[in-house]
């Protein structure tokens, strides 16, 4: 797209790195993308191309072999995948979170063990929180881990695991009150688990079963999964950081950057969709004229790339800030908020301007139509999202009565 979303003052590293996955998208992704969601078949051929690109690697710092680029870069070449196929942007997303992770929170001996293999894409990586019982109240997780000797025993069941198949490498919050005393605050009594499996169904190592794929609404491709532990060892030195209690606060500040990236994600397919749109208007005739010409479609063009442009906007904000080293909860919040609800409207304007072939599986719009609204629950709802902004703007315009 020549005129929306462009982002001013990036780098020639950064221009570089972006045209090359605009052009991979545009070759690789955008003629198959749809065929193979419509299969629901894992992309293994745009992962191999990621890999060779050296996507894996992109925020992992050079002394692990990663490019080590910011987070701006990453979240610019997330929107770039997703207008794409959003389904390859979560497959990158779970992986990054966890090495994010790993760079800021783990032992020197984890991160020379894990980064240079997660940045060659050899190992990949998946992060579990939510559990079957719960989903944005993250302090009520019940899964645990007993010590014994110099293990762990973890127990209990956890759920919406992205690439929870595919995965080799998974973190995983659960519960330890070892060293916390009665009546410690919920979250200061959970810990990371660095979780070492084979890829695949079933049981991947001993106590630890991956049942199969939910069957989804749209979302397709990439593994969504349960995680069940029954029994599961880990030596204490794959505790995240080498210190119990500190889980919350590392999931946390991984989701954070999560969130930066699922608006990211609606920033691209809120683009694909006005993409779609605008060239279906000059293309559709009716009353002797293409639509794009009819005031009531211009209107929508108008607000559609309004809202992406807006959109893209805050989601660079919010990125910016992060790797600036400043608190970014906030703008991270507002971008994630404003791209997923934004992304939904534009698609849902985009699917109207087709309209009776926006129905038909045969266009591209009707799997934008079925992937849109992952984005108003993944990463914390919406509800979650005016939570926090709600929360961090009382702080800041605190009544000084």
């Amino acid at each position: 797209m020549a005129r929306l979303a462009q982002t001013a003052g990036l780098t020639d590293i950064q221009r570089e790195i972006l045209s090359t996955v605009r052009d991979f998208v545009d070759k690789e992704i955008l003629p198959v993308a749809t065929e193979l969601e419509h299969r629901d078949e894992y992309p293994q051929q745009i992962v191999d191309g990621l890999k060779e690109l050296g996507l894996f690697g992109l925020m992992i710092p050079e002394e692990y072999g990663g490019l080590g680029e910011s987070l701006l870069t990453y979240a610019l070449c997330v929107e770039e995948i997703a207008r794409g196929w959003m389904s390859v942007s979560g497959i990158v997303n779970t992986h990054f979170i966890v090495a994010y992770m790993l760079k800021q929170h783990g032992t020197q001996e984890q991160k020379d063990h894990f980064l240079p293999r997660m940045a060659a894409g050899d190992i990949r990586g998946a992060f579990s929180m939510s559990e079957p019982a719960l989903g944005s109240d993250v302090s009520a997780i019940t899964s645990k881990a007993v010590k014994d000797g110099d293990e762990y025993v973890l127990t209990g069941q956890k759920m919406w695991l992205t690439n929870g198949g595919t995965s080799s490498l998974v973190a995983v919050l659960v519960r330890s009150d070892e060293g916390h005393p009665e009546g410690t605050a919920p979250h200061k009594s959970m810990t990371t688990f660095l979780v070492e499996k084979e890829p695949g169904f079933g049981e991947v190592r001993p106590g630890l079963t991956i049942p199969g794929k939910i069957d989804k609404m749209g979302y397709k491709g990439v593994d969504t999964t349960e995680l069940i532990m029954d029994g599961l060892r880990i030596p204490a030195d794959r505790v995240l950081g080498g210190e119990t209690g500190r889980g919350f606060y590392q999931m946390m500040d991984g989701v954070e950057v999560g969130r930066v990236n699922v608006a990211a994600r609606g920033c691209g397919v809120a683009q694909r969709a006005f993409e779609l749109g605008v060239s279906y208007a000059q293309q559709r005739h009716t009353f002797g004229k293409p639509i794009a010409q009819h005031q009531a479609i211009q209107f929508k063009l108008a607000e559609m790339a309004t809202k992406v442009e807006a959109a893209h906007a805050m989601m660079v904000n919010a990125a910016r800030k992060k790797d600036s080293g400043e608190r970014n909860d906030l703008e991270a919040g507002m971008a994630k908020y404003l791209a997923s609800e934004y992304c939904k409207e534009v698609v849902e304007d985009a699917f109207r301007i087709h309209g009776g072939y926006g129905f038909s599986k045969e266009y591209e719009i009707e799997r934008l139509y079925r992937e849109a609204p992952m984005l108003l629950i993944g990463e914390g709802t919406a509800e979650i999202q005016k939570m926090i902004i709600g929360r961090r703007l009382l702080e800041e315009y605190r009544f000084q009565g």
